[in-house]
């Protein structure tokens, strides 16, 4: 790849700040040009496609910044504890069923969509579908299942078990990247619409407005003018909480590692929970959970959950960074796979949810718990509100948990489909 004009961080930092600056200043203007313009376009999409548009022209590169890392092992534990720290576990409980049956709907979606993709494409070029032993396409698409309901480590072990040609994996993680971030900017414009959504699908979000409300009421009744003991406070939370998790997730990951030889199978069901991520993420909301039963759940009034909001928009530019636009058009037989997957995977879930009247909250994080695991879900979620991010979490673990099975089964399928 071609060196991107801006390697050193610190400018491309600067630039995703300037990015973030520019779209919330324009954002706050309520007349003339800007107000029509975030009337159709969401100020939270902006922040994610302008770092996208950078990556495209060659200004700054993904592969060689370091900046989501950062942010995604960081300042997203970080986000977690502070958007936590005022949680109402029994109002999250009260929200029902339907999150749950969002998700595993997003998971059958995903399932089924891959070997209906591979046969609806079949038809038009039957060689975008073949290939045989180890290039056959639908072992690498496999580990587009596995990322697609588990994540990065289910999708490492999906390119252990089918042993897909590792010298064409760069593909398949290329249609991973460009279709589920298409998704994602989709489900964030209709954040801004979901009002209107919901009426279509006819649904009762009493137990999300409640919550919210809740939320809200709590932290107007403790609301104050944060000093810098208030702030100083807050970050010490967050940060000795970011180094308890990940303290805490090497030591499991690699007691698990150590001690079952399971954990260190890549083809094991079990592989992806020595993952440090999943455990950096398990124990960062399990803090603020706790934390919320103690005195520390006042700092919502000082801003607790506002700066936990800060974190997760510059995450949510760096997570733009992956997106290279030019890309689309590289390897469209395989890109249009991708596309045909994710429409199945979301044609279920608009017709479920319209059967059981469910929110759109539930459609799109239900989603993202699947396709964009436990780094995107608690973006979308906390697009709706802060206080909502655990919900995201909790169904992006439990991604973890079903990750690797369903993969599993929608490999076998796409083979069926593949060699029929």
């Amino acid at each position: 790849m071609d060196s991107p004009i801006f390697e050193n961080d610190a400018i491309v930092l600067g630039l995703l700040m300037a990015a973030l600056g520019l779209v919330f200043y324009t954002s706050s203007i309520k007349s003339g040009f800007w107000k029509n313009f975030y009337r159709f376009i969401p100020a939270l999409l902006m922040c994610y496609l302008i770092p996208s548009i950078f990556n495209s022209l060659g200004l700054i590169s993904d592969e060689i910044s370091q900046l989501y890392f950062i942010a995604s092992r960081y300042l997203l534990p970080a986000s977690l504890v502070l958007m936590t720290l005022s949680i109402d576990l029994k109002a999250i409980f009260n929200l029902g069923p339907k999150a749950l049956i969002m998700f595993l709907t997003g998971t059958l979606g995903i399932i089924i969509g891959g070997p209906l993709a591979i046969l609806l494409i079949s038809a038009f070029s039957p060689e975008t579908v073949g290939g045989v032993g180890p290039d056959a396409v639908w072992r690498g698409l496999t580990t587009i299942a596995g990322s697609w309901i588990g994540g990065g480590a289910n999708q490492a072990a999906m390119l252990e078990i089918f042993e897909y040609n590792q010298e064409e994996y760069g593909g398949m993680v290329l249609v991973d990247i460009v279709v589920a971030n298409v998704w994602m900017a989709i489900i964030l414009i209709g954040i801004e619409r979901n009002k209107r959504i919901d009426n279509w699908l006819k649904a009762d979000s009493s137990a999300i407005t409640a919550l919210k409300k809740k939320v809200t009421a709590f932290s107007k009744k403790r609301e104050r003018n944060p000093s810098l003991n208030d702030l100083v406070i807050m970050l010490s939370i967050a940060f000795t909480a970011v180094g308890i998790a990940h303290w805490g997730s090497e030591l499991i990951s690699t007691g698990l590692t150590e001690n079952f030889e399971a954990f260190t199978n890549k083809s094991s069901a079990l592989a992806s929970f020595a993952s440090t991520f999943f455990w950096m993420i398990t124990i960062a909301t399990l803090i603020g959970i706790l934390l919320s039963f103690t005195k520390a759940r006042n700092y919502e009034g000082a801003g607790a959950s506002k700066i936990g909001s800060i974190f997760i928009y510059v995450l949510v530019a760096t997570i733009g960074m992956k997106m290279d636009l030019t890309k689309v058009v590289e390897n469209p037989g395989l890109i249009a796979i991708g596309f045909v997957w994710i429409s199945i995977h979301a044609g279920l879930l608009i017709l479920v949810a319209k059967l059981i009247k469910a929110p759109y909250f539930f459609l799109a994080v239900g989603s993202q718990a699947n396709v964009g695991g436990a780094a995107s879900a608690p973006v979308v979620a906390a697009a709706f509100h802060p206080s909502l991010a655990t919900v995201g979490v909790l169904l992006a673990v439990l991604g973890y948990v079903v990750g690797t099975y369903g993969a599993m089964f929608c490999a076998v399928l796409m083979e069926i489909a593949a060699t029929s």
